[in-house]
């Protein structure tokens, strides 16, 4: 049986579980692959803290070059994270022919395209399922299972710190700030959240996914981001009145030589099936114009399940590797040149929520209907709260048919400027 050796860069979270499957599962793999895996290395700043996995002390290094030089490791795994060294490392390893899995969407967002052009220049695989929903095998999918689908729109929540943050404030009537702080101290949040809170790890992710439906991948800073960070109890409880759930979404679609890709918290009803998705799990619906719509659900993070997703990748590419064969050219996207761009966010047409704190004397309410009439806007549902006590402003709730996204702002402007409410609206997209 033809064996393939694989050494693992970075032993943390996710590089420990991938050596413990790897370990474990050496056996079962090979009868499925028909290949035999063997862990030759593993380099890390640290080799003395354990980390819960059982592994010869000859295996440990700290020289990842060394890793990388080895002409007897056929597969380097980047478990590192970031886009410092991890870039250098994983752009060695495929100058050095060899095939690499790597997690890591922040490298993928901001520098995909240099890494994936030097995966072919090399004529080596670079596989990433991890990257993007952990455990889920989207990545997979868009590659392989729909490949013969015109994509028509990806919708994911694709953060699990963020969606249990959510699902907590609804179910329990929490502030953001209080469950927030229990994400931290569960571990569902970093000390630092503001990477995921933020919403800036789903639109790594995002840009991923616009890359293999579309072979378009912007820039982050092109990209409209919108975290939760700012999100009310108020408004998740009036999204609820009217029968709908609040998640943090990204939103990857296709209209003619077109692209969006956002991330938005978006109020979802409660009957799609989005709307199930809670505490720490991800999803993504896919919609292709042969398949119609499929759902991929699991855990979106963890040791277990993004070890999982690796350690598929490193099979595929043994299996190939064992056949004598890559085949970058499937593993990567196809970059649509110049065929396709992005649409400008104030170019989006969506349905929305809106939440005006009204001052409470005649005309006002009269001013917000006017005002949205003026710029083509109409309102499919509205709600007036009950005043709070005192001479307070008075919370209006408006749900919009489709407008697009630079007229409301125009109406909202308006409304603002005639005095109607004295701070700005609350705005949010409608699945």
């Amino acid at each position: 049986m033809k064996q393939i050796s694989v050494g693992i860069l970075g032993f943390g979270t996710v590089g420990a579980g991938v050596a413990d499957g790897l370990i474990r599962h050496r056996e079962v793999m090979s009868r499925r692959l028909g290949v035999d895996i063997v862990l030759k290395a593993i380099a890390d700043l640290d080799i003395t803290t354990d980390r819960g996995v059982a592994v010869p002390a000859e295996v440990l290094t700290t020289d990842a070059a060394a890793v990388i030089a080895d002409p007897g490791i056929n597969i380097i795994v980047e478990t590192i994270g970031g886009t410092g060294i991890a870039k250098k490392f994983v752009l060695d390893a495929l100058a050095a022919k060899k095939c690499v899995v790597t997690a890591n969407k922040k490298l993928l967002a901001e520098y995909g395209r240099e890494i994936f052009d030097a995966a072919k220049t090399n004529g080596v695989d670079i596989y990433f399922g991890a990257s993007v929903g952990g455990g889920i095998p989207i990545i997979r999918v868009l590659r392989e299972g729909l490949a013969g689908n015109d994509i028509e729109s990806i919708y994911g929540i694709l953060n699990g710190t963020c969606n249990y943050i959510l699902t907590r404030m609804e179910n329990e009537g929490l502030p953001f700030d209080d469950v927030l702080k229990d994400a931290q101290r569960l571990g569902y949040a970093e000390a630092d959240p503001s990477l995921d809170i933020d919403g800036f790890d789903t639109a790594h992710k995002a840009c991923i996914l616009s890359a293999l439906a579309y072979g378009f991948q912007p820039t982050l800073d092109q990209v409209h981001v919108e975290g939760i960070r700012h999100l009310s109890g108020e408004d998740v409880r009036y999204a609820a009145e009217f029968g709908y759930r609040i998640k943090l979404l990204a939103c990857v679609a296709r209209d003619g030589d077109e692209v969006e890709v956002g991330v938005h918290p978006t109020l979802i009803p409660f009957s799609h099936m989005l709307a199930s998705v809670n505490d720490a799990f991800n999803a993504a619906m896919v919609k292709g114009d042969l398949s119609d719509y499929t759902l991929y659900y699991g855990r979106g993070a963890g040791r277990a399940p993004t070890a999982s997703t690796v350690i598929g990748d490193i099979g595929d590419i043994a299996r190939n590797l064992a056949h004598g064969e890559t085949r970058y050219g499937r593993a990567v996207p196809d970059y649509a040149e110049g065929s396709v761009r992005l649409r400008a966010a104030s170019e989006i047409s969506s349905k929305y929520y809106l939440r005006f704190m009204l001052a409470d004397r005649p005309g006002a309410m009269g001013l917000v209907a006017s005002a949205l009439g003026r710029h083509g806007i109409s309102i499919s549902a509205l709600s007036q709260k009950d005043a709070p006590p005192g001479d307070g402003p008075v919370p209006v709730v408006v749900l919009t048919h489709r407008a697009k996204a630079s007229n409301l702002d125009a109406a909202l402007a308006e409304i603002k400027a005639g005095g109607a409410t004295g701070e700005d609206p609350v705005k949010l997209r409608v699945l």
